[in-house]
């Protein structure tokens, strides 16, 4: 039974899929947070340190077209800041890697693979993963960081490599391989380009990219996914891209965004709308302001929820019962 849930205190619009009603709205709160930051939250913070880095390729990945510099940083004392903190802008990534952040409280046996988003240009690394990597340990959850490749401008399909990416990396997470994972279920969480990959992902019906070994045997299709302020994913007000195909078999969702986000919220209410119309279990927020790349933090603004909201969805799905 599909099952859409509506925070009276968050959320300041319920979405259907006809007609659409939102509120748009300014945060003060937002505005206010970043004032009272204290100057040394500024500096720039270490990422997390993950309990083990696996590569997801066994030798070179699918063919694409390699940067021709080291992978760096992108970040200035100039970029803007998020909760008053800096972030961590990755990009010429060509190495993917699976960044292990084993649960540090009672295992329900569930693994999240994160895909930060960037604009298949850079990973915000930090915000939309490994941040959010350790907030899902303490849930219980063993959570894994994909550092999948970019920039990927030059290829015909952006978003190809990365979906590559999280394939393998489903495939690999199933196979049990990687030590101290043990797992019933993968679900994928999604931030922004992040998230069009993870929604193309759980859609998908065929392998994109030849198999490599006995591991691309495995599924390739997560049991779940979390979508934050996904985008590119309708092509006219809530009409679904051409590639993105839902069927009765497309796995559950979570998505959540902010009315405000230049990014449309329309991405998630045209997915929820596809999803609804094939009776798929699916939960949609829509927040009356947040704007885009909140990532976990809290700003202030009605955002801030979606973090309780995704966990008290998870719960209801028993996956996070050990």
């Amino acid at each position: 039974m599909l099952s859409f849930k509506v925070s009276l205190r968050a959320v300041s619009s319920l979405i259907i899929p006809l007609p659409l009603l939102v509120l748009l709205g300014h945060s003060p709160g937002a505005i206010a947070q970043d004032k009272i930051e204290h100057d040394a939250t500024t500096q720039k913070q270490p990422a997390a340190t993950a309990d083990l880095i696996v590569p997801v390729w066994p030798d070179d990945p699918p063919t694409w077209t390699t940067p021709d510099q080291p992978e760096f940083d992108t970040t200035t004392e100039k970029s803007n800041k998020i909760a008053g903190r800096r972030l961590m802008r990755l990009t010429n990534v060509s190495t993917p890697q699976l960044h292990v952040f084993r649960a540090t409280t009672g295992s329900a046996n569930t693994t999240l693979l994160i895909a930060p988003g960037g604009g298949y240009s850079i990973l915000a690394w930090d915000l939309e993963g490994t941040e959010i990597a350790t907030w899902l340990q303490a849930q219980g959850i063993n959570a894994i960081v994909l550092k999948y490749r970019v920039p990927t401008g030059k290829e015909s399909q952006k978003w190809l490599p990365a979906v590559q990416d999280l394939q393998r990396s489903i495939s690999l997470i199933r196979s049990n391989r990687i030590a101290g994972i043990k797992t019933d279920r993968v679900g994928v969480l999604g931030f922004s380009a992040g998230g069009n990959a993870s929604a193309r992902v759980a859609a998908a019906t065929k392998r994109f990219y030849d198999p490599n070994d006995e591991i691309d045997e495995q599924p390739f299709v997560p049991d779940f996914a979390v979508l934050i302020y996904p985008a590119w994913l309708v092509q006219k007000g809530t009409t679904l891209i051409t590639d993105l195909t839902i069927t009765s078999n497309t796995p559950p969702m979570f998505m959540a965004h902010a009315a405000n986000d230049p990014v449309t919220c329309l991405s998630s209410v045209g997915l929820f709308a596809a999803l609804k119309a094939e009776n798929v279990p699916a939960e949609l927020h829509v927040f009356s302001s947040g704007g885009h790349g909140f990532g976990g933090r809290k700003t202030g603004a009605p955002t801030d929820a979606w973090k309780p909201l995704c966990k008290t969805w998870m719960q209801n799905q028993g996956w996070l019962t050990p």
